[in-house]
């Protein structure tokens, strides 16, 4: 009887490197062999240390784990890859795929010359639109997790995201659920958000994960990294809130209060995706919730959130529908299983059709991997050519002035060639200019009516933000911007647009100070006239000293958010602040890792009136 291949899933998390062996069963199925986790401590989501850190735990688990296969497919942390699902417009199916490109160019937010990206077609809505999931990370990182594999020993097949591999092992292990399922994957550094339909599938990446709870922890007790997780693993839980009595040890208590602050953020921007999910993708309500990921296994966690979403709560079975092979520790397995949901889904693209065909492979490490695998047959081609040119010599001489009379042939039709080429080259120059004047051209028109379209996009975020906490808190609420300004005049400037001389210190002023009043009024925005006129009369800014230097540039908006609310209390106000922060996040005109709450509600005499502070960056600069 033959031996069944057998091949490897990797998942390369934030915070912990999970490897699986799989094998295919005899009924066609997948089985596990062997398996491994290893945590990577803080030190595996920090840019500057992941590679040194992974390298050394990839030889380590596969030595431990006795992991013999060498055929393998990875999966990639969310927060490294950038994810969008768009819709696009009814159109004929040979156009699909320039269509997908063009959205591609327009999304992701980086050049795709410099990424890896893949997409996949989930289906068409009723009105005939084509449903289309984006993903994409640079190239660069793929490489350095090529060369952490290739350092181990590893053939990579495919190259995968989290959420998408976790889509697949749901639907392996769970097809046959009627009504709306949400998947809740609690990582370390990022969470996330799955939801399932018979015919229709959304997912979203939210920047809230385990590690803050144990940062938060560690900086309340004043405990470093390691110590606190040591803590939160070994004894902490998620604190049941209300009049429960807590624990004796006054640190276990303490982690208790902050897993349950940490994981009632990511329970509103769950929220957030529920709603999303039912009004721009057209779904129905989750009728049920599965929580997986290493941040899930504190102990009261589904309570938490059945408390929270008032629906049924239970742990995702990745091996629901896997077969477990005879020598697996099925104890220790029971105890990780939540977290192994990525590398049963790499297992399955190696043996079944999966609803999630996504490989973001770099064109560069692919043709290097095949190279390296056709080094065998290149060096036996040049071996042989070798020898035929030693058996053949003779011949060749031969043929050598004829040869060379054939080339001086050439060489005369050749040159007024090269002279017309010379001249076609000059030509595309002057093409390019032009093409370079052309493209300034239309960044100074398109910087015209940057302002009014920033205006009504803050006008949408307040309007959206005080709807969606209406919608949860049940009660009228009510926000405005109170001011905008910009860091560019501030004792602290990065990358924005500075007027400094070298004789006066800069001020900071108000960024609306530079709009014409009437403009700023139409769009519901207060502006603060500042009466100093610049050095080309306009009225507005900072007077320009004699030898200032401009950047030209806004990136950054700093804004005071002012609100109003019946029946406020803490909770309720937080809610709001942090609703405005998801919406701002949400927005195509802002950078989501760029904006970002600055502060904590502050509130008047009249607690019935709040105020809060939050940081927003462009998208697209705006060019002043």
């Amino acid at each position: 009887m033959l031996k069944s291949k057998t091949f490897l899933g990797v998942d390369f998390g934030a915070g912990s490197l999970k490897a699986a062996e799989f094998e295919t069963a005899e009924d066609g199925g997948l089985r596990l062999r062997a398996f491994g986790v290893k945590s990577l401590g803080l030190a595996g989501s920090q840019d500057a240390q992941r590679e040194a850190v992974l390298k050394k735990s990839l030889g380590d688990l596969l030595g431990e784990a006795g992991l013999s296969a060498r055929d393998a497919s990875i999966s990639i942390p969310g927060y490294q890859v950038f994810s969008k699902f768009v819709k696009l417009p009814p159109v004929d199916t040979s156009k699909v795929s320039q269509i997908i490109e063009y959205e591609a160019k327009q999304n992701v937010p980086f050049p795709l010359t410099e990424a890896a990206w893949d997409r996949q077609i989930l289906g068409n809505t009723a009105s005939g639109e084509v449903e289309v999931v984006l993903l994409a990370v640079k190239s660069a990182e793929v490489e350095k997790y090529f060369g952490i594999c290739e350092g181990g020993g590893l053939k990579l097949s495919v190259v995968d995201a989290s959420l998408a591999a976790l889509a697949n092992a749901f639907r392996y292990n769970y097809p046959d659920l009627e009504g709306c399922s949400l998947l809740i994957d609690i990582g370390a550094k990022t969470s996330n958000v799955l939801v399932f339909e018979k015919n229709k599938f959304y997912a979203r990446s939210i920047p809230v994960g385990s590690n803050a709870i144990t940062q938060e922890f560690g900086a309340e007790v004043k405990l470093p990294f390691p110590e606190a997780e040591k803590i939160k693993t070994n004894g902490g839980f998620v604190s049941l809130g209300g009049a429960y009595e807590e624990p004796d040890d006054p640190k276990l208590a303490a982690v208790s209060k902050v897993a349950r602050n940490v994981l009632t953020r990511l329970h509103l921007q769950v929220n957030q995706t529920i709603q999303f999910y039912r009004t721009q993708q057209g779904g129905a309500a989750p009728v049920r919730v599965f929580l997986c990921g290493g941040g899930s296994v504190l102990p009261y966690s589904t309570e938490f959130f059945q408390e929270k979403l008032n629906l049924p709560v239970e742990y995702f079975n990745p091996f629901r529908n896997v077969q477990i092979a005879a020598g697996v520790d099925v104890e220790a397995l029971e105890k990780v299983a939540p977290s192994l949901g990525e590398v049963v889904g790499l297992g399955l693209r190696s043996i079944v059709q999966c609803p999630m065909e996504l490989n973001l492979m770099p064109k560069a490490s692919l043709s290097r991997q095949q190279f390296n695998a056709k080094k065998p047959l290149l060096l036996a081609a040049a071996f042989a050519a070798a020898a035929g040119v030693f058996g053949f010599g003779a011949y060749f001489s031969k043929k050598a002035d004829a040869t060379a009379e054939v080339i001086n042939k050439v060489q005369e039709n050749l040159t007024p060639l090269e002279t017309a080429l010379t001249t076609l080259q000059s030509e595309q120059s002057k093409v390019t200019a032009l093409t370079n004047k052309t493209a300034q051209l239309a960044g100074w028109l398109q910087g015209r009516v940057a302002w009014p379209e920033l205006a009504l996009e803050l006008k949408r975020v307040v309007v959206q933000a005080e709807a969606n906490s209406e919608s949860k808190l049940a009660r009228p609420v009510s926000l405005w911007i109170e001011t905008l300004s910009d860091p560019i005049f501030g004792p602290t400037v990065t990358a924005a647009t500075t007027e400094t001389s070298s004789s006066e210190e800069p001020t900071e002023k108000p960024l609306l100070a530079r709009i014409d009043p009437a403009l700023a009024a139409r769009y519901g925005l207060k502006v603060t006239p500042t009466p100093a006129a610049t050095e080309d009369g306009d009225g507005g800014g900072a007077p320009k000293a004699k030898g200032s230097v401009s950047t030209n540039q806004i990136v950054t908006l700093n804004l005071v958010i002012k609100g109003i609310m019946a029946s406020p209390n803490d909770e309720s106000q937080t809610a709001t602040m942090y609703d405005f922060q998801s919406v701002a996040k949400a927005s195509e005109f802002f950078d989501k890792e760029g904006t970002e709450l600055t502060g904590k509600v502050e509130k008047a005499e009249d607690s019935f009136v709040f105020s809060f502070p939050i940081k927003i960056k462009l998208k697209r600069p705006i060019q002043l």
